[in-house]
């Protein structure tokens, strides 16, 4: 089973992906991470991220499909976590899969206002030695600032200060929302509220696939 999980920023895409990935024993593909590997192994794309240019798609592509191989997954086994991004992102993922004997099973889409994403990211902290993530609402540090596992600082990174966190939503609105609504065509499409409690959002999650599988 291979499913796409897309939201706003801010609506615990990673969480539930995580969740769903132990549940079903499905690769976690996190696009994030990927991108931030590539970073560290080639300088251009490094200087790239820095100018805010995005990685070509079919380059991002290709280090997942290596990504893959080298952890021995079956490409009939992955959760995509923020990507793709964009219909032509999504488009080109289909081929892909469909060049391996694959395809995109369902597309789970969690929604949340823009009030809960400001929020959300707003309140997150990430220590600057290890990468730890917090929540200042959801997941709080045992000591403010200090991260539980090394003791390093907790920051804000700019991309989750207000202001940019809603330049980041009117991107998503633009470009990965037709997603959403082309997948409602193909009858893949899983909408569940993501305003709530994950125990409870993944419950949803759980029955809808299951119907969806019936």
């Amino acid at each position: 089973m291979n499913i796409v999980i897309l939201g706003p920023q801010g609506s615990g895409k990673g969480t539930q992906a995580e969740l769903l990935a132990e549940k079903f024993g499905l690769f976690h593909i996190e696009s994030g991470k990927i991108l931030r590997e590539m970073a560290e192994a080639d300088e251009r794309i490094r200087n790239m991220q820095k100018q805010g240019i995005l990685v070509p798609d079919q380059e991002t592509i290709n280090y997942m499909e290596n990504y893959i191989t080298k952890n021995n997954i079956s490409f009939k086994n992955l959760i995509f976590d923020g990507f793709p991004r964009s219909m032509s992102q999504y488009d080109l993922l289909k081929e892909w899969l469909k060049q391996k004997g694959a395809e995109i099973d369902y597309v789970i889409y969690l929604d949340v206002g823009e009030k809960t994403s400001i929020e959300r990211l707003s309140s997150r902290r990430i220590c600057e030695e290890c990468g730890e993530v917090y929540n200042l609402i959801t997941k709080p540090p045992r000591e403010m600032d200090k991260c539980d596992i090394c003791g390093g600082k907790l920051i804000q990174r700019n991309d989750d200060k207000p202001e940019t966190i809603k330049k980041r939503l009117e991107i998503f609105r633009k470009e990965t929302m037709p997603i959403v609504n082309h997948v409602k065509k193909e009858e893949k499409l899983i909408i569940v509220d993501s305003e709530r409690p994950v125990k409870v959002i993944f419950k949803e999650i759980l029955s809808k696939l299951g119907k969806k599988a019936k």
